[in-house]
């Protein structure tokens, strides 16, 4: 599973557990940046981007200080700077509530709880806070230990300078670029984002087999199919992820296994990547 699905999974338990109203989370890049991706409950926009550096921001304080952090009041909270007010207070929160989460000592995300107005997070939902953030850090630890451990395959073989997790990353990175072209109308930043997809599959370091098929060309819908199947997504979970029927996934998957001589998806993935058409 992605992390970016263990987080999602993660807020959705914070939420149904604690009852808290809003219920957001996000995980830290390699630049120490906590990424807010996942939100529950939130009535507004106004969290979309939230990107917390460390020690700034409840959040911030909750990584440097690896514990806990709550505001009652977070308006007016003086033990906190007030960076992300605008996307805080935009969203109407006024108690907040942030977790670290922890693995081998080391923070790698942040689950938000937050309510609408003012009112007093007790214990009955900060300890099931804290718990979701240890169990999210112990799946986190268990996915990278079993990227680390995989035996890379010859047809799937990270190239040097990149470690199994990275490989992976990039390929998730990929996927949600097709993802959100997937969405967008406009002609112009499609090709822009398509210019961003050709960089990241150069990156992998994709190195095409000796005289490859120059004919195949895979739709736009057919690739966005192939990369979420690549990531071992089922075809109910790529129907959710395009907004399509499954019947229709279906189809996209059978007409790019066709174009690829390939009898299952695993080896219309592995295709696609020999020629270059995914990372």
């Amino acid at each position: 599973m992605t992390e970016s699905r263990l987080l999602s999974g993660a807020v959705d338990e914070l939420a149904r557990r604690t009852h808290l109203p809003v219920a957001f989370g996000g995980l830290i890049d390699g630049s120490g940046v906590t990424r807010v991706t996942a939100f529950r409950g939130n009535r507004t926009p106004s969290l979309y981007g939230l990107s917390v550096e460390r020690d700034r921001g409840l959040g911030g304080r909750a990584v440097t200080e690896l514990r806990p952090r709550m505001a009652r009041d977070y308006a007016s909270a003086k033990q906190i700077t007030h960076d992300y007010d605008t996307y805080i207070l935009g969203e109407g929160i006024g108690t907040l509530l942030a977790v670290p989460v922890i693995v081998g000592g080391a923070p790698r995300g942040v689950l938000y709880g937050g309510v609408h107005g003012s009112w007093s997070i007790g214990g009955v939902a900060a300890a099931p806070a804290v718990q979701i953030a240890e169990r999210l850090a112990h799946e986190l630890a268990e996915r990278e230990r079993a990227l680390e451990q995989a035996r890379p395959t010859p047809e799937a073989r990270p190239e040097p300078g990149l470690s199994a997790v990275q490989q992976e990353e990039l390929r998730e990175s990929y996927a949600e670029l097709r993802r959100i072209s997937s969405e967008i109308d406009d002609a112009g930043l499609r090709q822009r984002l398509h210019d961003v997809e050709r960089h990241l599959a150069a990156l992998s370091g994709a190195t095409p087999a000796a005289a490859p098929r120059t004919d195949v060309r895979l739709s736009p819908r057919e690739t966005d199919v192939l990369a979420c199947a690549a990531l071992g997504s089922t075809n109910a979970d790529i129907a959710g992820q395009l907004g399509l029927r499954e019947s229709t996934v279906k189809a996209y998957l059978g007409s790019a296994m066709s174009k690829l001589d390939a009898n299952t998806r695993h080896s219309a993935v592995t295709a696609a990547r020999r020629l270059g058409l995914l990372p």
